[in-house]
Protein backbone atom coordinates (compact mmCIF):
# COMPACT_ATOMS: atom_id res chain seq x y z
CA UNK A 1 0.00 0.00 0.00
CA UNK A 2 2.87 2.36 0.85
CA UNK A 3 4.42 1.62 -2.55
CA UNK A 4 1.15 2.59 -4.24
CA UNK A 5 1.01 5.85 -2.29
CA UNK A 6 4.59 6.65 -3.32
CA UNK A 7 3.79 5.88 -6.98
CA UNK A 8 0.72 8.10 -6.81
CA UNK A 9 2.82 10.93 -5.33
CA UNK A 10 5.18 10.73 -8.32
CA UNK A 11 2.21 10.57 -10.70
CA UNK A 12 0.63 13.62 -9.04
CA UNK A 13 3.92 15.51 -9.42
CA UNK A 14 4.09 14.67 -13.11
CA UNK A 15 0.48 15.66 -13.74
CA UNK A 16 0.84 18.78 -11.56
CA UNK A 17 -2.18 17.75 -9.44
CA UNK A 18 -1.34 19.95 -6.45
CA UNK A 19 -4.31 18.93 -4.28
CA UNK A 20 -3.63 15.21 -4.65
CA UNK A 21 0.09 15.77 -4.19
CA UNK A 22 -0.30 17.75 -0.97
CA UNK A 23 -2.89 15.30 0.42
CA UNK A 24 -0.69 12.28 -0.30
CA UNK A 25 2.40 14.00 1.11
CA UNK A 26 0.45 14.75 4.30
CA UNK A 27 -0.62 11.10 4.44
CA UNK A 28 2.94 9.88 3.87
CA UNK A 29 4.11 12.20 6.65
CA UNK A 30 1.52 10.74 9.02
CA UNK A 31 2.63 7.21 8.08
CA UNK A 32 6.31 8.09 8.65
CA UNK A 33 5.43 9.69 11.98
CA UNK A 34 3.59 6.54 13.07
CA UNK A 35 6.55 4.38 12.01
CA UNK A 36 8.97 6.57 13.98
CA UNK A 37 6.75 6.83 17.08
CA UNK A 38 6.22 3.07 17.25
CA UNK A 39 9.84 2.34 16.27
CA UNK A 40 8.77 0.08 13.40
CA UNK A 41 10.96 -1.08 10.53
CA UNK A 42 7.99 -1.28 8.20
CA UNK A 43 4.40 -0.07 8.44
CA UNK A 44 1.83 -2.76 7.59
CA UNK A 45 -1.17 -2.17 5.34
CA UNK A 46 -3.52 -2.58 8.33
CA UNK A 47 -1.68 0.24 10.11
CA UNK A 48 -1.90 2.44 7.01
CA UNK A 49 -5.67 1.86 6.82
CA UNK A 50 -5.99 3.01 10.45
CA UNK A 51 -3.86 6.10 9.74
CA UNK A 52 -5.96 6.96 6.68
CA UNK A 53 -9.10 6.53 8.79
CA UNK A 54 -7.73 9.01 11.33
CA UNK A 55 -6.87 11.46 8.54
CA UNK A 56 -10.41 11.22 7.16
CA UNK A 57 -11.94 11.65 10.62
CA UNK A 58 -9.82 14.76 11.24
CA UNK A 59 -10.92 16.27 7.94
CA UNK A 60 -14.59 15.55 8.68
CA UNK A 61 -14.21 17.37 11.99
CA UNK A 62 -12.59 20.27 10.15
CA UNK A 63 -15.55 20.46 7.77
CA UNK A 64 -17.88 20.96 10.75
CA UNK A 65 -15.77 23.91 11.87
CA UNK A 66 -15.62 25.34 8.34
CA UNK A 67 -19.42 25.15 8.15
CA UNK A 68 -19.66 27.21 11.35
CA UNK A 69 -17.35 29.79 9.78
CA UNK A 70 -19.24 29.65 6.47
CA UNK A 71 -16.05 28.82 4.52
CA UNK A 72 -17.40 27.02 1.45
CA UNK A 73 -13.99 27.09 -0.28
CA UNK A 74 -12.36 25.15 2.55
CA UNK A 75 -15.28 22.71 2.77
CA UNK A 76 -14.91 21.85 -0.94
CA UNK A 77 -11.13 21.45 -0.67
CA UNK A 78 -11.44 19.23 2.41
CA UNK A 79 -14.14 17.09 0.77
CA UNK A 80 -11.79 16.60 -2.20
CA UNK A 81 -9.02 15.50 0.18
CA UNK A 82 -11.42 13.00 1.79
CA UNK A 83 -12.25 11.61 -1.67
CA UNK A 84 -8.55 11.17 -2.42
CA UNK A 85 -7.97 9.38 0.89
CA UNK A 86 -11.06 7.18 0.51
CA UNK A 87 -9.52 5.71 -2.65
CA UNK A 88 -6.97 3.93 -0.42
CA UNK A 89 -9.50 2.58 2.07
CA UNK A 90 -10.77 -0.98 1.82
CA UNK A 91 -14.46 -1.42 1.14
CA UNK A 92 -16.43 -0.58 4.27
CA UNK A 93 -18.58 -3.23 5.94
CA UNK A 94 -22.34 -2.84 5.77
CA UNK A 95 -24.36 -2.48 8.95
CA UNK A 96 -25.71 -6.03 8.47
CA UNK A 97 -22.16 -7.44 8.25
CA UNK A 98 -21.21 -5.59 11.43
CA UNK A 99 -24.29 -6.96 13.23
CA UNK A 100 -23.25 -10.51 12.27
CA UNK A 101 -19.74 -10.02 13.67
CA UNK A 102 -21.18 -8.45 16.85
CA UNK A 103 -23.68 -11.28 17.36
CA UNK A 104 -20.92 -13.90 16.91
CA UNK A 105 -18.80 -12.11 19.52
CA UNK A 106 -21.73 -11.81 21.95
CA UNK A 107 -22.41 -15.54 21.63
CA UNK A 108 -18.71 -16.35 21.97
CA UNK A 109 -18.33 -14.57 25.34
CA UNK A 110 -21.93 -15.25 26.48
CA UNK A 111 -22.48 -11.52 26.99
CA UNK A 112 -25.74 -10.63 28.73
CA UNK A 113 -25.53 -6.94 29.58
CA UNK A 114 -23.75 -3.67 28.75
CA UNK A 115 -21.20 -4.60 31.44
CA UNK A 116 -19.84 -7.19 28.99
CA UNK A 117 -19.28 -4.59 26.27
CA UNK A 118 -15.50 -4.51 26.79
CA UNK A 119 -15.07 -8.24 26.21
CA UNK A 120 -17.33 -8.11 23.13
CA UNK A 121 -15.44 -5.08 21.76
CA UNK A 122 -12.12 -6.92 22.30
CA UNK A 123 -13.26 -9.65 19.91
CA UNK A 124 -15.03 -7.39 17.39
CA UNK A 125 -12.35 -4.68 17.04
CA UNK A 126 -9.66 -6.70 15.23
CA UNK A 127 -12.26 -8.08 12.81
CA UNK A 128 -13.70 -4.71 11.77
CA UNK A 129 -10.75 -2.35 12.29
CA UNK A 130 -10.36 -0.11 9.25
CA UNK A 131 -13.46 -1.62 7.62
CA UNK A 132 -16.13 -0.05 9.81
CA UNK A 133 -16.83 3.13 11.73
CA UNK A 134 -16.03 2.21 15.33
CA UNK A 135 -18.69 4.54 16.74
CA UNK A 136 -21.28 2.62 14.70
CA UNK A 137 -19.84 -0.66 15.97
CA UNK A 138 -20.09 0.60 19.54
CA UNK A 139 -23.70 1.68 19.02
CA UNK A 140 -24.62 -1.72 17.57
CA UNK A 141 -22.98 -3.56 20.47
CA UNK A 142 -24.85 -1.41 23.00
CA UNK A 143 -28.17 -1.95 21.26
CA UNK A 144 -27.67 -5.73 21.10
CA UNK A 145 -26.67 -5.92 24.78
CA UNK A 146 -29.67 -3.91 26.00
Amino acid sequence: MLEQINKDIVEAMKSKDTLKLSTLRMLKGAIDLERINKKLDKVLDEDIVVIIGKQIKTRKESILEFEKGNRQDLIEKTNSEIDILNAYMPEMMTEDEIVLVVMDAINEVNATSVKDMGSVMKIVSPKVKGKADMSLVSTIIKSKLN
